[in-house]
């Protein structure tokens, strides 16, 4: 039986800053940020958004008709907003989804949402007739004026699991690697993430480099089997770092190639900033907008997570995947610029660890799901198009 990625959908705020005023606030030279680090703009979030918000607007995009066969909801992050509650529990009451569906929140850093479609992939041989939706959700905060500020993003990738898929099939065998390691982490008293940045970028080539070699000699496949190999990028140039490790002097016609649908990748990843457990899936968005892909064509995918793991396995792209995956372009166009002062207000409007009653303004963010704020120790949100707003 196939089984795999049917749909795909993205959403991130309304609202995106761009490097160059980034770095000259900071004194910076611009090509540190765009050329350095690979990243053009990184969304920013203003308080009326979180996780929930976020992963509801993205699974809100898919096809209603395939929503009313979901079973399952899991919703992979490292922005949990609940040391119990299930935020995929948020995205069902807002979505106004059947109560006869189970729902959980997976959590392994920036690697949950491969761990979720594997899960997904499972509970579809179980019960084919039935979709398993798949949402990574994340919100990148490392904090005003650190070192990690550049690498912020914000975002949401929903998709549905399937047999039969019309994206892409996901082959067995996946080769996944795991060590104790503290590249980055967050405690349970900070809203900021933690990381040691060499030591983690270390850390990723190193896992890249197991999991591939072990698929390879698992599976006698070489790399011209591979249209695309792609990558978690909680920067762009993260996954150019992986890419070369392996291809190292080579300029041959499969390097090249290789290398041109890495950039392809990378395209809307630059436009966005880090989205933690979506990183990978905005990239695999990307490579079918902007790449060279066809139908029965193999991919390479390496996702990981601080902490840390990686896995590494591939797919085959189905017969007219490009119509089942959003093209996000013009939609990020449409975004709203915001100077450095907004930013740095947005920041720090953030809900965080505050036990406070609080009310946001809602009039200045045009997104369908809101946080309108909290009361008596719990999260409010809003839809747009409820008649009750």
């Amino acid at each position: 039986m196939k089984i795999g990625i049917d749909e795909m959908r993205f959403v991130t705020t309304p609202f995106y800053l761009d490097m160059v005023d980034l770095a000259n606030a900071r004194g910076e030279d611009p090509n540190k940020y765009l050329i350095g680090i690979g990243q053009d703009k990184q969304a920013v979030v203003p308080p009326t958004q979180d996780i929930v918000t976020l992963g509801a607007e993205a699974a809100s995009k898919l096809p209603s008709e395939k929503l009313k066969r979901v079973r399952t909801i899991i919703l992979a992050t490292e922005s949990g907003i609940d040391n119990s509650k299930a935020s995929a529990m948020y995205v069902k009451h807002l979505l106004k989804m059947d109560d006869n569906i189970r729902v959980v929140e997976l959590k392994e850093a920036c690697y949950s949402a491969t761990a979720g479609l594997q899960f997904a992939k499972g509970l579809v041989a179980l019960e084919p007739q039935n979709y398993v939706l798949v949402i990574a959700a994340d919100i990148a905060r490392y904090g005003l004026r650190t070192p990690g500020e550049v690498t912020q993003g914000a975002g949401a990738v929903a998709m549905l699991v399937s047999a039969n898929p019309h994206v892409m099939t996901i082959e067995p065998g996946a080769v996944s690697y795991s060590r104790d390691l503290m590249d980055f982490w967050r405690p349970l008293y900070a809203t900021e993430a933690l990381v040691d940045g060499k030591y983690s970028t270390n850390v990723y080539v190193d896992f890249f480099k197991h999991t591939y070699g072990s698929y390879i000699q698992q599976t006698g496949l070489q790399l011209d089997d591979f249209s695309a190999l792609i990558f978690h990028l909680p920067f762009t140039k993260m996954g150019k770092k992986a890419l070369e490790s392996l291809l190292g002097e080579r300029d041959d016609a499969v390097a090249q190639h290789l290398r041109e649908q890495l950039k392809a990748e990378q395209a809307d990843s630059r436009m966005v900033g880090n989205l933690y457990t979506g990183s990978l899936y905005l990239g695999l968005m990307s490579l079918v907008q902007h790449g060279q892909l066809q139908s029965g064509d193999r991919i390479g995918l390496f996702s990981y997570g601080s902490g840390a793991e990686g896995e590494f396995y591939t797919g085959i792209m189905q017969p007219g995947f490009a119509k089942h995956v959003e093209k996000i372009d013009e939609w990020l166009k449409q975004r709203t610029r915001v100077d450095m002062q907004k930013y740095e207000t947005m920041f720090n409007q953030h809900l965080g660890m505050n036990d406070q009653d609080v009310s946001f303004d809602l009039q200045h963010d045009s997104s369908r799901f809101l946080l309108a704020g909290q009361r008596n120790h719990q999260r409010q949100y809003v839809d747009r198009n409820d008649d009750k707003y």
